[in-house]
Order: structure tokens, then sequence, then C-alpha cells
């Protein structure tokens, strides 16, 4: 149930319907009007603003006409009072009952009005390197948003567009051809990282590497030989750690390499359409206009070596994914940094003719650094694997734990780390930078994984120690449990900003804020006690287990897995 949505509804629908007033609403109007939640729930359950955009139309001051409005709002079913304040504010309040009624039996099942197919392109990660910190946001963001658009409704198709088939394999390819083909993971993830270095220091390995990428495009059978034993050892790791990462399957792990197919096809269109421009020997596409005030370089659709470039795979893959899903948005999650990349993508693409009907958006996210600002490594000066990066914050898990005098198993302990580690991720906005600091993801108390998770356990102890009814009662609401019940019915409003803003940030701050209205109605509202009335007992489990729901399904749509003991 979206309760936001339904009053809202109501509020409009009758305001239309007054005689003094209907006649001025206009479209202009309703684009207007909002109608607020407010912060402090003292005044009212919602609030709007109507009246002041009315008093120019209507020609009367905004307090007499909020005055009007107030007596035909009353008359709406389930709302308790109706009142002016400040300049002419109306503020609205709902029926106890209703609010218990609503709540406690919401199913959570949401109220779109229109699902859409949305390609979802994040992951992305280079086969041949193992996955860093820096992979950790367009992993987990991703992921998150995913789950968001399934529970909405929408159906998606998640897309990892691996690094399979430019330079970095042409390095891959050079080393196993001198030192021979990898021998288990760790071998794996250091062959890239050694000729990479390599390169660097020697024009001549750089230069045969080049060669062989290109070769390798080429159709070269050695070269396709090493790669296909390659690729399936580099997914190997790859899967098993995002499996750790409770990371939805892919739909498609399809990369530059699989998308190569394609592109004698868009090349074919790109000539015809005469966007393809030559430039000392590579061919480029001007995505420039003359409204532009900051620099916009060409898109490099073939280098000078004759090679396809990161460019042209994923403006392919745009061409792919329209011939192939038809989607209403592909939606990209990476790194800030190519910010501008996906400005001359998409504007090779609409220029092209591709994705015309498509929203093409691209989500970048800010860096995760330590304490001194810098991008976060180590203690020893290196970049952490993400397998690092769990293991450090499952030793701090492990420590707090320790010191509490408690003893958990290993596999609660990963599960608390997991949502340390993820939480902090998604509570921020994706496009700002964060500090990473492991002694406060790891707390139990604060705005944290750990304290999402003990919220979520404590709930469900109270339920496993108990056979008593959980049922709706005629006890009065206390000031605590109403306001909980508010948020709770706030939850599927919550869900479709974060979808329509692109921002899972916004269900985890929510999910965070419910943990604090739980603990407030665990600590002021006694439920198990001697002297608790079975009315009211009753209607206290009934929000425990209402607001365990809740909570669960926010947990689940966080990819955060939940411990039966903390």
């Amino acid at each position: 149930m979206n309760i936001y949505k339904e009053i809202s509804n109501a509020v409009i629908s009758k305001i239309k319907e007054i005689p003094e007033i209907k006649d001025y609403i206009t479209p202009q109007i309703l684009n207007n009007t909002t109608i607020e939640i407010p912060k402090v729930r003292d005044f009212g359950d919602f609030s709007t603003n109507i009246a002041m955009l009315l008093t120019k139309s209507v020609g009367k001051k905004p307090r007499e006409i909020a005055d009007i409005l107030v007596s035909y709002l009353r008359q709406i079913p389930n709302i308790e009072t109706v009142s002016v304040a400040g300049p002419g504010f109306i503020n609205i309040k709902l029926k106890d009952e209703y609010i218990k009624k609503s709540a406690l039996t919401d199913d959570l099942k949401p109220d779109t009005e229109k699902s859409q197919k949305i390609d979802l392109d994040y992951g992305g990660y280079n086969v041949g390197k193992n996955l860093h910190i820096g992979h950790l946001r367009t992993t987990v963001v991703g992921d998150t948003f995913n789950r968001i658009a399934q529970f909405l409704g929408h159906k998606t198709k998640s897309y990892n567009h691996m690094g399979d088939w430019g330079r970095p394999m042409g390095l891959i390819i050079a080393w196993v051809l001198e030192y021979g083909m990898p021998e288990n993971v760790d071998d794996v993830n250091r062959m890239y990282p050694a000729s990479s270095a390599r390169a660097k220091e020697d024009p001549a390995w750089l230069e045969k590497a080049q060669k062989i990428t290109v070769e390798l495009q080429n159709g070269n059978k050695e070269y396709k030989k090493i790669y296909d034993t390659f690729i399936p050892m580099s997914l190997n790791q790859v899967n098993g750690l995002l499996k750790r990462l409770n990371i939805l399957t892919f739909d498609e792990n399809k990369g530059e390499r699989l998308i190569a197919e394609y592109v004698p096809e868009v090349q074919n269109i790109l000539n015809q359409k005469g966007i393809i421009e030559h430039s000392d020997g590579a061919e480029i596409i001007s995505v420039k206009q003359d409204t532009d005030t900051e620099p916009m370089p060409p898109v490099m659709w073939k280098s000078s070596a004759g090679a396809q470039t990161y460019a042209a795979a994923d403006l392919t893959a745009v061409y792919y994914r329209e011939k192939t899903d038809n989607p209403d948005a592909i939606v990209y999650f990476t790194d800030n940094r190519q910010t501008l990349h996906f400005k001359q993508i998409f504007r090779a693409a609409r220029m092209a003719g591709f994705a015309k009907d498509i929203e093409l958006q691209h989500i970048g996210f800010g860096t995760i650094t330590g304490a001194d600002g810098k991008p976060f490594k180590t203690r020893d000066g290196n970049v952490p694997s993400l397998d690092e990066m769990i293991n450090i914050v499952a030793d701090s898990v492990r420590t707090r734990v320790n010191d509490s005098g408690k003893n958990l198993p290993d596999e609660t302990i990963e599960e608390i780390a997991l949502a340390a580690l993820k939480f902090n991720d998604l509570m921020h906005d994706v496009k700002s930078d964060y500090i990473f600091d492991v002694d406060a993801v790891t707390n139990f108390e604060g705005r944290t994984g750990p304290y999402i998770l003990y919220t979520a356990v404590r709930l469900n102890s109270i339920l496993k120690k108990t056979s008593e009814k959980a049922e709706i009662t005629k006890v009065d609401l206390l000031p605590e449990e109403r306001d909980l019940l508010m948020f709770l019915l706030d939850f599927n409003r919550i869900v479709e900003i974060s979808f329509e803003r692109r921002a899972p940030y916004i269900l985890a701050n929510y999910a965070y804020d419910l943990c604090k209205l739980i603990n407030t109605f665990y600590h002021t509202c006694p439920i198990m006690r001697d002297d608790i009335s079975s009315e009211v007992k009753a209607q206290r489990l009934a929000i425990v287990k209402q607001s365990l729901r809740v909570l669960s399904q926010a947990i689940n749509l966080m990819g955060l897995k939940f411990p039966e003991e903390m």
C-alpha cells in the first residue's frame, strides 16, 4: 500500500469538487501542489500548500482559501482532523483506526502503474583482474537497484559488460605465450598486472600486446584458443566473489568479445550515415555541438592500429540491446570518471539513429577514500581486493563480538560483515565520495549494517519466544506506536522514489530511520511483561510482526543476509 498516493489522490479529487475553487484548478496549479509528509507529526500526518498557490487566481488571502478548503477536506473518509497553520498550510491528520488497519494488514505489494523493461549495465569487470575496492559501488548499487526494480514489477536484464577483448586481453595472451597458462586463481590474478607493468617499462612488449590484440580480434586461432581457455578461469573466480557478496546472478556476461560480432553491422550503419571520420589512421565520430561549453572529444571508433575500441564496444552494445531487448531504458552504473565517455556514447548513438525511444542514463558514483581523502588503501599501501575488504570487515566484526563475550559462528560473522560493508556503501548518495572507516562500519550502534541486522534479530526473537496472538485490537495507540505505523506505511513510497531517482541510498536510510523508530517502540512500549493486558500485548505483537516484515523486505532489497542470532 502507498498511503501517500492514496491520501494525495483523495485530497486532489476533493479539491477539484469544491464549488468555490474548482474553476481555478488548472494543470499548472496541480503540478505545483505539494502533499508533504512533515518531519514532525505534531500537527498532522500530511500537509499541502495549495491554498497559497490559489491566492492570485481566487483573489483571497491564503488563510481565507485554506478555511474554505478545510471544511471540504474533513469530508474525506479516514481523516480525523484538518487544520490551518502559518500563512496557509493545511495539515491533515488520519484516524488511528485507519492507520492501524492499513499498516498491520499491508501486504507490501507495490502499486506500479506501468511495468518497464530496463537493461542494467553494472559490474563491467576486466578479465584477468582481481575484483578490488573500485568494483564495490558498481556491484552493490547496481545489484540493489536491480532488486528494487524487480520488486516494483519492472522487467530487468542485467549485463556484466566485461572488458575481455581489448588491450588487457592482448597483454594476457602475450604473458601466456611466454610463461604458460595459469594453474590457479592466484596465477589468473597475477598475469595481467605483471604484463601491464612490463608494458610500461618495455615498449617492445607493449607493441607485441597491441599486435596480439588486433590479431585476436581478426580471428587468430592460436590466440582465440588461449582466450577460450583463460576466460572461464577468470569468470570462475569473479562469480565466486559475487556469490560471497550475495549479488544476483547476471542475466548476461556479455562483454566486448561477444558484442564484437555486431560491430560490422554498426560499422555499415555509421558509414551509411556518413558520420565516420578519418584522423591519423584512426576512425572517429565527432560528437561536439555548438552549445558545448566544455571539451567534447570525438568518439574513437577504431584505433590507428585497427583495433576495436572501448567506445566501439559500448556504442555497439546500445545497438545490440535495442535490437535484442528493445527496453524502455538502459541504465549504466559506473565510476564518475566515465561521465564524459557516456555523454559521447549517447550522442553517437542518437546520431546513428539508435535508441530513439529509449532512455539512456548514466549513474556515476564517487570514490571510496581513506581518512586522508585519498582512494582507500590497506596499511601496506595496496589497493585491497574485494575479498580482502570483506576479510578486513569480518575481522573487525569478530573482534567486537569476542569483546562482548559472545561466540558467533563464522557464517553469522560473515553475514554481519556483509551488512557492514554493503550498507555503508548504500547509505551514501551514489554521486558522493565517502570515507571508509572499518571501526565505524562495524559498530553495532548508529547508522550501520550491524545495527540494521540487530534490530531485525531482536524483532524475530520476540516472535519466536511467544505463541500468543498478534492481532489488531481496540486499544488506543501510543505516540511511539503511531509514529512507527505511519513510517511502515511509507515503505512502498520510499521504494518507488528510490527507483525513480535511481537512488538506493534513499531506501538504505529509510531502513535506518525505521530501526530507530522500532527501537524507540521496543524501549517505551513493553510487550511481554506480566502486567501488560492481553489486548495491548496482541496489538504490540502485531506491530512487531509487521515491522519485521517491512524491515526484512528492506534488508532483502539491499542484498543483505538476515542471521538467526547476533
